[in-house]
């Protein structure tokens, strides 16, 4: 994971993000099931964006010898990365808009 995080800057950006929103998560000190699926989604993110740099570079090796559904291949994955982000998104909505009205 190391080299990935080094190489993608996409894994760094939400890395930044999910350290932020824990930073956050703490100062609202949010309940245990709220931490469960924080934490859920978090992976989530993270994993896709592992798994989506892994099959990106699988194609960029093999990308001279099969034609052009390689575009389409990582188009693909990289909206299994949009996915995950937007239900973290919608997610973290749920969690922080209560303890952001409270305010």
């Amino acid at each position: 994971m190391y080299k990935t995080f080094k190489e993608e800057q996409n894994l760094k950006i939400q890395a930044i993000a999910a350290c932020l929103i824990i930073f956050f998560a703490i100062y609202f000190n949010i309940t245990k099931t709220e931490w469960m699926f924080l934490v859920f989604v978090i992976g989530l993110v993270i994993l896709m964006e592992i798994a989506n740099s892994a099959i990106e570079r699988v194609t960029d090796v093999l990308k001279p010898r099969i034609h052009d559904y390689v575009k389409e291949i990582k188009d693909i994955t990289a909206a299994g990365v949009m996915v995950a982000s937007f239900i973290a998104l919608i997610i973290g909505a749920i969690i922080f808009l209560p303890y952001l009205v409270k305010l």
